[in-house]
């Protein structure tokens, strides 16, 4: 039995991260071998010829957009007390006499 373990080799899938940015601008012809991509955060805009693994300007395009989710949001209205947290009367008893001990 073979017990040896492969870090950092061939990771698991082929989805290009590319495929779900925004900054992508891809352009596919009828056959798998018929891509170009484009990335356009850079100006000008770069050719990458490779299936990207990891980048570090990604922004996924199926997520919302905060202009997105500002509509839809719900105003919340406080009534009577304020909201947040209070500080307990017996931690701050404690504090005190803690220090008259010292």
């Amino acid at each position: 039995m073979d017990l040896r373990k492969v870090y950092g080799g061939t990771p698991v899938g082929n989805e290009s991260r590319c495929d779900t940015c925004s900054y992508a601008r891809i352009i596919t012809g009828y056959s798998e071998r018929e891509r170009i991509v484009f990335c356009d955060y850079a100006y000008p805009s770069v050719s990458i010829p490779f299936k990207v693994y990891e980048c570090s300007d990604y922004a996924d395009k199926r997520l919302p957009r905060l202009d997105d989710l500002k509509k839809v949001a719900l105003a919340v209205e406080v009534r009577g007390r304020a909201a947040g947290f209070r500080e307990s009367v017996s931690t701050t008893s404690l504090l005190v006499q803690d220090d008259d001990e010292e």
